[in-house]
C-alpha cells in the first residue's frame, strides 16, 4: 500500500505542477482556440487520479485496521554520551558546568506526503508522515546538540528539553537543548 500511495502523490505532484506551471498560464495567455489540449488534459487526470489513489490507499489500511506507523523504525541511537532531563546524575558528582548547548534544525515533508496526511486527517488516524518527519528532526537535533557537547569536553547533558514550532505550512523546527557538564570520576 505504501508504494501505491507514493505513486499516487508522484502522479498528484506530476499532474499539479504540470497543470500549474505550464497548462494553465501557456493555455489562458496564449492559446485562441478555447479546446483544452491533450497534455493539459492528461494532467488534471494526473491529479484527480492521484488524489483518489492515496485516498483509496489510505481508506484500505484503515479498514485493515493496519496502523503503518508500527514499523517505524526507532529514531534515537545509542548516545555518545549520558543525556538526562533531570538537574542531578544519580551516584556522580557534577564538578564544572560547561554551559549550555543546542542543536536546532528544521524539517518539512514533500507535497505528496502531505497531500496523504492530508487525506488521513480527513479519515482519522496517526499522521505517520509528521511522526517520521519530527523523529528524524528530533534525531538531528539531538546529534547536533552531543557534538556541541563534544567540542567542549562534557560528560554528560542534563536538563534536556525539545521545543517545536511550525515556520511554514508542513515544516517544523526543532530545537533541543541542555546545560553541558563535567561528572566526578568515581561513584558514589
Amino acid at each position: 500500500m505504501k508504494i501505491l500511495r507514493l505513486i499516487g502523490s508522484l502522479v498528484f505532484v506530476l499532474g499539479l505542477f504540470t497543470a500549474i506551471f505550464v497548462g494553465i498560464p501557456w493555455h489562458v495567455i496564449f492559446a485562441e482556440d478555447p479546446a483544452v489540449p491533450w497534455w493539459l488534459r492528461i494532467a488534471v487526470f494526473c491529479i484527480l487520479g492521484g488524489i483518489l489513489l492515496v485516498l483509496l490507499t489510505v481508506a484500505i489500511e484503515q479498514r485493515k485496521g493496519k496502523a503503518p506507523g508500527e514499523k517505524l523504525p526507532p529514531s534515537e541511537s545509542l548516545p555518545r554520551m549520558l543525556l538526562l532531563n533531570s538537574a542531578e546524575v544519580p551516584g556522580r558528582e557534577i564538578t564544572k558546568i560547561l554551559g549550555l548547548v543546542k542543536g536546532h534544525t528544521i524539517f518539512a515533508i514533500w507535497l505528496g506526503k502531505d497531500l496523504s496526511a492530508l487525506v488521513r486527517l480527513v479519515l482519522g488516524g496517526e499522521l505517520i508522515e509528521y511522526t517520521e518527519m519530527m523523529g528524524r528532526a528530533r534525531k538531528v537535533a539531538t546529534d547536533r546538540m552531543i557534538a556541541q557537547a563534544e567540542e567542549l569536553g562534557a560528560d554528560a547533558i542534563i536538563n534536556i528539553r525539545y521545543m517545536t514550532t511550525s515556520v511554514i505550512g508542513s515544516a517544523a523546527e526543532l530545537l533541543a537543548y541542555g546545560t553541558a557538564i563535567k561528572l566526578s570520576s568515581t561513584v558514589t
